[in-house]
């Protein structure tokens, strides 16, 4: 849902649902110079508008040129992380950048290794893997990482996987699915780097889709611990 732009922002903030969102901020010339997530869009966007004012002279300087506003609802909090994402990278939202809590933007990696990880880096290099980004801040680029983690459980650590090592404690919090100890084999780790991969190239709603799909199945197939877990990642 998209609420229509309106002057009276009294009447359109006492509207909004306490809901997961993303909302933009816009100029007197319609431009989006900010998009942020909330998972209560009333109270987010109100706390923008309050009398008392901000502490912060970056958001105070952002409040200030703010004539206007959208929200989009999402079902869950993860769509909004998701959303907000594919915004500001579309938007280059002015204050997004101003706001950013580093000089140099960071990306996300996928290390080209046997057993591949997803990383936050601040360089770019010809080393084979694969960047995506930029990230208009150190916090969306950790906040997408642990994301994909969530979706996707790749393993953390760099040392060289045999199979036969001692587990860690991410296996444990079902954060890592396991090469050290020859738990899950290369191919099905593989599939999981890849759907990492396309959700980052854009195609989030459509891993989302496939794992609500794989959800179902489970549960049909009366493998409910597995469709628990998949219920899990996504919410």
């Amino acid at each position: 849902m998209v609420v229509a732009a309106s002057p009276d922002f009294s009447q359109r903030l006492r509207a909004l649902a306490q809901a997961p969102g993303v909302y933009l901020m816009k100029d007197a010339k319609g431009d989006v110079i900010y998009v942020g997530k909330a998972m209560r869009l009333r109270d987010r966007v109100r706390s923008y508008f309050q009398p008392r004012g901000h502490a912060d002279a970056k958001t105070r300087e952002l409040v200030r040129h703010i004539t206007d506003f959208e929200v989009i609802r999402t079902d869950t909090p993860t769509e909004a992380l998701i959303l907000e994402n594919e915004l500001i990278k579309r938007y280059l939202p002015r204050y997004n950048v101003m706001l950013k809590d580093s000089k140099t933007y960071p990306y996300l990696k996928i290390t080209n290794e046997e057993w591949p990880r997803i990383v936050s880096t601040r360089r770019i290099v010809d080393d084979g893997g694969r960047y995506f980004g930029p990230y208009t801040s150190a916090g969306a680029a950790y906040r997408t990482l642990n994301l994909l983690n969530r979706l996707f459980p790749y393993r953390k650590c760099d040392k060289r996987i045999t199979g036969h090592e001692e587990v860690c404690l991410y296996y444990h919090l079902h954060q890592c699915t396991a090469p050290c100890i020859a738990a899950v084999d290369r191919d099905t780790y593989m599939k999981s780097v890849e759907s990492a991969a396309l959700f980052l190239n854009g195609r989030a709603d459509e891993i989302l889709a496939d794992l609500r799909e794989e959800m179902e199945q489970s549960s049909d197939a009366w493998n409910f611990e597995r469709a628990a877990e998949i219920r899990d990642r996504i919410s």
